[in-house]
C-alpha cells in the first residue's frame, strides 16, 4: 500500500474539480469489479452513478473512501479551490477528515441514542477536545459541547428532523432513518457528500422528500455523489450521469444524454439492437382460431 500523497498542484483554473477518478482497477483474485475508471466532478455538481447490479457502485464508493485499495488509478480530491490530495492509501476516518462523508446502502446508526447524539457524533469528530478535557470539563470542552448541541439541532432540522431529536434512533420510521444517516454524514463537515442508495425501501412521499433535500445539500455548496436505482429521482435532482456496467464505464453525459444512450438502454433492459433484429425476423405467429361461441339453450333447439 503507497503511503498518503502529500498536496500537489491543482487542475487548470477554471475547471474547479472536486473529485477526479483515474483509470481506477479493482480486481478481487480472479474477478475484476473495477476496470480502468474514471469521472470527474465539478464543486457543487450533483453527479449520479447508476448501472444494474454487480456494476461496480458501491466498490468505486468503497474504493472512494478508503474500504479498498485499487490496485491501479488514482483519486485526487479537491477540498478547496487550489488544494489537491490524493486518497489512495488514506484510511477511512483520515479520507473524512479530508472532507469526504458517506452513508450506506444499509443505514448505520447508533440503534440505542437518539437522533440528536447520532449527529452529534458526526460533529465531535471534527473537535478538538480529548478525553482529559472531557472528563475536567474544562472551559473549551463545554463550549464545544454547546456548539456541538447548536449544530446538532440545526442540522436535525436541516433534513427535516427537528422536532424528532431526542427520539431514539431505532424508533424513527424508514425514511427518517436515511434522513438522520443524511445529517450524521453533514456534521462531518464534508465538502463531498456520497450517497448510496439513499431512497433504498422508502415509499413515494419519502421520495419526493429526498429530492428536496439532495438540492438543498447542493446548494449549500457540499457536491453529491450519488448511487441510485430510482431513475425518477436521478433524473430529478443530478446534473451529470456516470453509467457502469460490469466494472466499466459505458456513458456518461447528462441525464436527457443518458436516456437516450443505446448502451444504457441495453445494459438495463438487455439485448439492445440484436434483440431488435431478432424479433424483427421472428415469424410471425398465425392467428390464434376463434373458439365457436357456446350455443344457448334457444339456440340448440333450432
Amino acid at each position: 500500500m503507497s503511503a498518503p500523497a502529500v498536496e500537489r498542484p491543482a487542475a487548470p483554473a477554471g475547471t474547479d474539480k472536486v473529485l477526479e477518478v483515474s483509470g481506477l482497477t479493482l480486481r478481487f483474485g480472479g474477478l475484476t469489479s473495477l476496470d480502468n475508471v474514471s469521472l470527474s466532478q465539478t464543486r457543487g455538481e450533483v453527479l449520479s452513478v447508476i448501472g444494474p447490479n454487480g456494476a461496480g457502485k458501491t466498490s468505486l464508493f468503497n474504493c472512494l473512501t478508503g474500504v479498498y485499495t485499487p490496485q491501479e488509478g488514482d483519486v485526487r480530491f479537491f477540498p478547496e479551490p487550489g488544494v489537491v490530495k490524493s486518497v489512495l492509501g488514506r484510511k477511512p476516518y483520515q479520507v473524512n477528515h479530508l472532507g469526504i462523508a458517506r452513508t450506506f446502502q444499509n443505514i448505520r446508526l447508533f440503534n440505542a441514542l437518539t437522533a440528536l447524539e447520532n449527529v452529534k457524533i458526526g460533529i465531535e469528530s471534527r473537535q478538538r477536545t480529548g478525553p482529559i478535557g472531557a472528563m475536567l470539563h474544562m472551559p473549551w470542552n463545554r463550549r464545544e459541547e454547546r456548539e456541538s448541541d447548536e449544530e446538532a439541532y440545526r442540522l436535525l432540522t436541516f433534513v427535516g428532523l427537528g422536532k424528532r431529536a431526542n427520539e431514539v434512533s431505532s424508533s424513527l420510521p424508514y425514511g427518517d432513518q436515511r434522513r438522520l444517516e443524511i445529517a450524521r454524514a453533514l456534521g462531518t463537515q464534508p465538502r463531498l457528500l456520497l450517497l448510496d442508495e439513499p431512497a433504498a425501501g422508502t415509499n413515494p412521499a419519502e421520495k419526493r422528500q429526498l429530492e428536496v433535500l439532495i438540492r438543498d445539500i447542493a446548494e449549500t455548496g457540499v457536491s453529491v455523489l450519488l448511487i441510485e436505482h430510482d431513475m425518477k429521482l436521478v433524473m430529478s435532482v443530478a446534473t451529470n450521469v456516470v453509467v457502469l456496467n460490469f466494472g466499466q464505464v459505458i456513458a456518461a453525459g447528462t441525464p436527457q444524454q443518458i436516456q437516450r444512450d443505446p448502451k444504457v438502454v441495453e445494459a438495463y433492459l438487455g439485448g439492445g439492437d440484436d434483440v431488435d433484429k431478432a424479433a424483427a425476423n421472428k415469424p410471425a405467429k398465425a392467428p390464434a382460431k376463434k373458439a365457436p361461441a357456446k350455443k344457448t339453450p334457444a339456440e340448440e333447439t333450432d
